[in-house]
């Protein structure tokens, strides 16, 4: 009776042993041919990196986005009531019933129109509503209490001009009382490329620059600093400069594109990119850099050393390209180690970090 107690537990053990074999066997089979080949096949190439990325975004300019996006939906919803007509705007004036007395009108140079029967009015400086009571007004002498409407066709009096990293940059000509997120919204908002500043420029009536004014976007749009959110007037001038960018791929967990803040260091990057992978060689970092000539310059880095403070971190520059190497031997164990892990138990009872 013992004997055959032992000789079932030394079957039961081998058996199982016999089965973790295969299904090793077989994960081992499957997944190395595959992991090679994204191992031999996995080499970054600077190039590529800058056309692969060049089109990704930028979450920092994306949530900035959302809030000018914000601003344009509350003001589409409320309207510009308090816009105030000035020269060039197209005005469609009509009195009801009156059909004869409907007219299409351009503000002059100087805020006057011309209406038959109410003659030359100072349109410049009215609100719509108030245009209407002084057409109404002047028309009272004919007509026995008119109904007056003035719609707004062309807006044409404040043009403000948006230039550098917005996704639309052009003139714009601003309706109603008119701020800075007003004018980014009209241009789409920023692009992924755009800075943490804006720059709003006066220019005089004779066509001079004149006094400028610097606004930090950060604290516009993620701190909600509203004072930053300016007035803007007729002929200003909007600029948002380019920021830096830097691009990071290979052995990383956060491969992309990324905005240079002020001075940014090789460590800040690639903590920004959520740090090195498992297969990361650290002493085969690379930075390509563009120095203006053919090819770019090539930077080696050992990591290892900077991280011990050996060496100096290197200080990025705009357009920089890192690039990262895998160990090939290391991401096969990788690739095994993930391959196998089951629901209900792990074969072997090693772990690679």
């Amino acid at each position: 009776m013992l004997k055959t107690k032992t000789k079932t537990k030394k079957f039961v053990t081998a058996d199982f042993s016999k089965t973790a074999f295969r299904v090793f066997y077989m994960a081992v089979f499957f997944a190395f041919p595959a992991l090679l080949f994204s191992c031999s096949h996995g080499e970054v190439h600077p190039d590529n990196i800058m056309l692969q990325n060049s089109k990704a975004g930028n979450p920092k300019v994306d949530s900035y986005n959302l809030r000018i996006a914000a601003k344009a939906v509350h003001d589409a919803v409320n309207g510009p009531s308090d816009y105030r007509i000035g020269p060039e705007d197209l005005l469609e004036i009509s009195v009801f019933q009156v059909k004869e007395m409907s007219n299409t009108v351009r503000v002059s140079g100087n805020g006057y129109i011309g209406l038959p029967l109410a003659g030359r009015i100072k349109a410049g400086g009215q609100t719509v509503s108030g245009l209407e009571d002084l057409v109404a007004k002047k028309l009272g002498h004919y007509l026995q209490k008119p109904t007056v409407s003035v719609f707004i066709k062309e807006y044409r009096s404040q043009p403000i001009s948006v230039l550098g990293a917005v996704k639309t940059p052009k003139v714009y000509y601003a309706t109603g009382s008119t701020h800075l997120l007003d004018v980014l919204s009209m241009a789409g908002g920023l692009s992924p490329t755009a800075g943490n500043v804006c720059i709003v420029e006066k220019v005089s009536t004779d066509g001079r620059t004149g006094h400028k004014t610097v606004i930090d976007l950060g604290r516009l749009l993620s701190k909600g600093d509203t004072r930053l959110d300016i007035p803007l007037e007729a002929g200003d001038i909007v600029n948002v400069p380019e920021g830096g960018v830097f691009f990071i791929d290979g052995g990383v967990k956060s491969p992309g594109s990324y905005p240079i803040k002020g001075t940014t260091t090789l460590t800040q990057a690639i903590t920004m990119a959520k740090g090195l992978e498992f297969e990361a060689i650290k002493n085969g970092i690379k930075i390509y850099r563009d120095d203006g000539k053919p090819k770019r310059e090539v930077i080696p880095v050992k990591y290892s050393q900077i991280l011990n403070g050996k060496r100096p971190d290197i200080t990025l520059q705009d357009r920089d390209i890192i690039v990262v190497p895998r160990n090939g031997f290391k991401a096969i164990l990788k690739g095994i180690s993930t391959s196998l892990t089951f629901g209900a138990f792990n074969v072997g009872k090693y772990s690679f970090y």
